[in-house]
């Protein structure tokens, strides 16, 4: 009898393994096959490629059905925050924000939709406009976050993984902003810029395999303004451009040493879009009503002039695009969307198709996301903005402030708590 009981026991054992394996292999099968196909080489970092907001996807489509194009997937836990997401031929990564314990964390999926992995970074911001605020930088197999209480992290893009993190309102002296320290990170071989914002640590290379520092720059001994800065290449001269409280400033890249600065300051010091550059010149803006100005790059790149002023265009923290001579995007105070000569400043023509917001480029198309929730299929004329197709965003809650993402034929949306993935190839 004891045999017996003893057999159906095993019988019974061997099928809830059997049950409990069945029900899990789809998705471990998902992870482990993401995690073999890992490529290290990939990167992706704000706003494209040059940080300019354009994406080079091609063979998209030119209109959209009236609700939208279909949509791949969604996920709905992201938590809050309003950081774009970061996409590779690996996976989608994701930064949110747990209420109830401040917890930021990363999620990252398979471009299927399935979590490959979920790891906390750092303490996040939930005093105003809760959430992270910066996009993860990937640079092959590292990630890169900055949190908005100055946790400044290193993490292994494949696991998750933490690698290195540094304090730096405690290590280095660094003074947190008004809405919480925001940075979409940039790196040039194995340094890892950061605007920490301290008097004497006010700009700071970062060895980014260590977190040692390789350089720190006193700056103008300025808070940071939210900006995600640019590096160039102009006259012989690599160039960081970042801005800070009220300065533009152009920093060489391999000693922190000030090649230049130029004064821009604005009502609230926020200056959160990052500069435009194109042969030599370089486009600045920040809202509140301060709007833009060009300058031009002396030969040596050691030196700038003012060029132009425009202070209608006044886009806060939504992005400009340069197409074909112009220059496209949203005001602040100034409520319309306006298009720009970029050589001269005139300004072409202005619309209010939409509320203010966020602006991208791919395939000769502008897509456009309002802070209504509208995401918009926008053809850029040199007279006019030609709105082509729109839908409300279905999902999420809060503002609508995250940067739209393309890449291989989708459109990335995130409203808050929301991912949302749309495929936008033409069929």
């Amino acid at each position: 009898m004891k045999n017996i009981i003893s057999i159906l026991m095993l019988f019974v054992f061997i099928t809830n393994c059997n049950s409990q394996s069945s029900g899990n292999l789809t998705e471990m099968e998902a992870s482990n096959a993401s995690l073999a196909n890992f490529d290290a080489t990939q990167t992706s970092q704000w706003r494209g490629v040059n940080r300019d907001g354009k994406y080079k996807d091609s063979g998209l489509l030119k209109k959209w059905n009236d609700a939208g194009p279909e949509l791949a997937w969604k996920y709905l836990g992201l938590g809050d925050g309003h950081a774009a997401v970061a996409v590779t031929n690996n996976f989608v990564y994701a930064a949110g924000t747990d209420a109830q314990t401040q917890d930021g964390f990363i999620i990252a999926f398979d471009h299927s939709g399935n979590i490959i992995w979920k790891k906390i970074y750092a303490k996040e911001w939930l005093d105003s406009y809760e959430g992270v605020r910066s996009a993860p930088l990937i640079d092959g197999d590292k990630l890169f976050i900055l949190s908005a209480k100055g946790i400044l992290v290193a993490m292994d893009s494949k696991t998750g993984n933490k690698l290195w993190s540094v304090d730096l309102i405690q290590d280095f002296g660094a003074r947190n902003t008004k809405w919480g320290m925001t940075e979409n990170l940039v790196a040039d071989g194995n340094k890892l810029f950061c605007t920490v914002g301290g008097e004497d640590a006010n700009i700071v290379a970062f060895d980014k395999n260590t977190g040692k520092v390789i350089w720190k720059s006193t700056g103008k001994g300025e808070i940071s303004a939210y900006n995600s800065p640019l590096i160039i290449e102009y006259g012989g001269q690599k160039v960081l451009i970042t801005m800070t409280q009220t300065f533009i400033i152009g920093l060489d890249v391999e000693s922190g040493k000030i090649l230049w600065d130029f004064s821009h300051p604005n009502k609230y010091s926020v200056h959160a879009n990052t500069p435009l550059f194109k042969d030599g010149m370089l486009y600045c803006v920040s809202g509140y009503g301060k709007g833009g100005v060009m300058l031009k790059l002396a030969t040596d790149a050691k030196s700038v002039t003012e060029v132009w002023r425009n202070d209608s265009l006044d886009n806060k923290m939504g992005g400009v695009v340069l197409h074909n001579g112009i220059i496209y995007g949203s005001g602040d105070f100034n409520k319309k969307w306006y298009a720009l000569d970029w050589n001269t400043g005139k300004q072409l023509f202005a619309s209010k198709m939409l509320k203010i917001g966020n602006i991208i480029f791919a395939d000769g198309m502008l897509y456009c996301y309002d802070e209504a929730g509208v995401v918009a299929l926008v053809e850029p004329l040199a007279d006019k903005y030609n709105l082509i197709s729109s839908f409300k965003v279905p999902y999420g809650e809060k503002q609508h402030w995250a940067h739209s993402v393309i890449h291989n034929k989708r459109l990335y949306i995130r409203h808050g708590t929301a991912l949302m993935v749309y495929d936008i190839a033409k069929k």
